[in-house]
């Protein structure tokens, strides 16, 4: 006879602490006398499109999910894994267990939007309810609006709101650590290894999931100087992947500094915009005009960008970090991506499915913006003839060229590369096709 269950699907939501989906499932089980099975797919739509097969997020999702099982074990319980669809995991799971119903956590991208209103019609059929929770953002959706109920497309009037919404009624955690002994007793279930879904181990070095008071005391003044250890907090990696909580990150640092909430406001201001402006998503400028830009799109170009070869310091620093580490300094970031965008006229739309390869973090909807914002075609976007000068961030980031000479020691060599590019001559052409793109 197959055991009664609630499923609980993990996602974008990998921890057992303050997860809003498990705290209703656990919920949902102890006023039924039933018990949950957590569930995670290794989604092999995602999974498939990944070229490189030592992919780090793949690797630290594996080392997330081994070390879920191992806590659970240790309780009696145990995660059911699949790897293939998510229509073949709950025709597997149904199978196996009688499911009284699914519990998640929202997810905004247009792809799994569609997966889940395909993952609930399925099991509609069999009469088992779909119920999906806010967790990966603070706000979302329609929560932070105009008085006329429409979304925001400037951050600060955003950000105003959105404080005033959280003073108002602070989100609270959910204490989903504590139902444990609602989890379904199982012997451990078996993961699918790395190799088993054709993937390799890395060289990953996963950073602490703790903040430290230090940097976020200081993140004001140092988060713009990529050279200082401890400068930012290297923590989005964890917020994409929800092993900590931004709940409870706001709530235990938004007393120590207002800029870092900021960056937290900035997560759901761009997964509002990906809500309301869908179009995003699809390859299109948020601002409609912008798709009539004349790019230039050198490949050669490109993959001198791409390997750190432009002849920038400061750019190729930013370049090696990535491909080294799978980091980058967000200043950094805001550098190479004007510098793509502007100084080689090359398609944002390129540098955004380069970073989407290479970021841990990488996030959708962050990302989308973020490039958007650099391109100037984006909403609250950098007005498009901003162009940033590689040489004056470099005297006001890393005068020192601590950070450059950590990436690119071959430097003050014959090997390092001329500028591919005169920056005087690339503002010059940049400015004139955008000026003949977005003329009345």
């Amino acid at each position: 006879m197959r055991p009664s269950v609630i499923l609980f699907w993990f996602r974008r939501d990998l921890r057992l602490k303050d997860n809003t989906g498990l705290y209703h499932a656990l919920k949902l089980a102890q006023k039924l006398d039933l018990k949950v099975l957590p569930i995670f797919v290794f989604d092999k739509l995602i999974l498939d499109k990944l070229e490189d097969k030592a992919d780090r997020r793949v690797d630290f999702i594996h080392q997330t999910i081994a070390e879920l099982q191992a806590d659970l074990t240790t309780n009696g319980k145990s995660i059911w894994v699949h790897y293939g669809s998510p229509a073949t995991a709950f025709e597997e799971v149904t199978k196996q267990y009688k499911v009284h119903s699914v519990f998640t956590n929202q997810d905004y991208e247009p792809y799994g939007i569609q997966r889940d209103a395909s993952i609930s019609s399925y099991l509609i059929k069999d009469k088992i309810a779909f119920h999906s929770y806010k967790d990966q953002v603070i706000f979302e959706k329609s929560e932070v609006t105009k008085e006329d109920g429409k979304p925001y497309t400037v951050f600060t009037p955003y950000s105003r709101k959105w404080k005033a919404a959280w003073e108002a009624n602070p989100p609270k955690l959910s204490p989903s650590e504590k139902g444990v002994e609602y989890f379904l007793d199982s012997k451990p279930l078996p993961i699918p290894s790395l190799k088993d879904m054709g993937f390799e181990t890395t060289d990953l070095v996963v950073p602490p999931k703790k903040w430290k008071e230090a940097t976020v005391k200081n993140y004001t003044t140092q988060r713009d100087f990529p050279a200082i250890e401890g400068g930012t907090s290297h923590l989005g990696m964890h917020l994409r992947f929800g092993t900590i909580s931004v709940r409870q990150l706001a709530k235990e640092t938004a007393s120590v500094n207002t800029t870092y909430l900021n960056e937290l406001i900035w997560r759901d201001f761009y997964h509002m915009i990906l809500w309301h402006f869908p179009h995003v998503a699809e390859g299109k400028s948020f601002r409609a005009q912008y798709d009539f830009i004349e790019w230039r799109n050198n490949e050669k170009e490109f993959e001198a960008w791409c390997k750190g070869q432009t002849g920038y310091p400061i750019v190729d620093a930013g370049m090696r970090e990535l491909n080294a580490t799978g980091f980058m300094h967000n200043r950094v970031r805001m550098i190479v991506a004007s510098f793509l965008t502007k100084h080689l006229l090359i398609d944002w739309r390129w540098g955004e499915a380069y970073f989407a390869q290479k970021l841990l973090d990488f996030d959708f909807a962050a990302n989308n913006g973020g490039w958007q914002w650099a391109s100037g075609s984006g909403c609250d976007a950098a007005p498009y003839f901003r162009v940033f000068n590689p040489r004056l961030q470099t005297e006001k980031f890393d005068k020192q060229l601590q950070y450059i000479r950590k990436w690119v020691p071959e430097l003050d060599s014959l090997s390092y590369p001329k500028p591919i590019v005169v920056h005087e001559e690339a503002r010059t052409r940049v400015l004139a096709a955008y000026a003949k793109a977005l003329k009345p």
